[in-house]
């Protein structure tokens, strides 16, 4: 049986300046923005290139306070140049780290970060989102 993780509901506290960090900012594409009746608004947005998108709204899940989801994390082939993008676009970024054993350091130029390298951002919320860069697989 093939299983596939086709949405992630983000939490968030203002809908619309949600949407337009996620679409202006970190360049996610707006599959849709739905009204459900009175306080209940859904938009769904997807990365480029991704086969599952996220969901902001209101009246989607009260138990999740907004800026409570860690640890969402987005693949790229080159995490400098999506750190750039990311940077360009007026989103506040990280610098290029790399994974080891005694934690995260920053990166040195020519270095492999397949699998290894990564940079960190969060929403105006506080959602913290990690791009790993991942050029091959095992």
């Amino acid at each position: 049986m093939k299983w596939t993780l086709e949405v992630v509901v983000v939490p968030v506290a203002d809908l619309d300046r949600a949407k337009a960090f996620y679409a202006e900012k970190v360049g996610f594409a707006v599959d849709h923005d739905s009204r459900f009746g009175e306080g209940n608004r859904i938009v769904q947005l997807t990365p480029p290139g991704s086969g599952c998108s996220i969901v902001v709204g209101e009246g989607v899940v009260p138990q999740m306070p907004p800026g409570s989801l860690k640890g969402l994390q987005l693949v790229v082939p080159d995490v400098h140049a999506a750190r750039e993008e990311l940077a360009e676009r007026g989103v506040e970024v990280s610098e290029v780290q790399v994974a080891g054993p005694e934690g995260f350091r920053p990166s040195k130029e020519g270095e492999d970060l397949n699998n290894v390298g990564f940079a960190f951002f969060a929403d105006p919320d506080g959602n913290e989102w990690a791009v790993q860069q991942i050029t091959a697989r095992g």
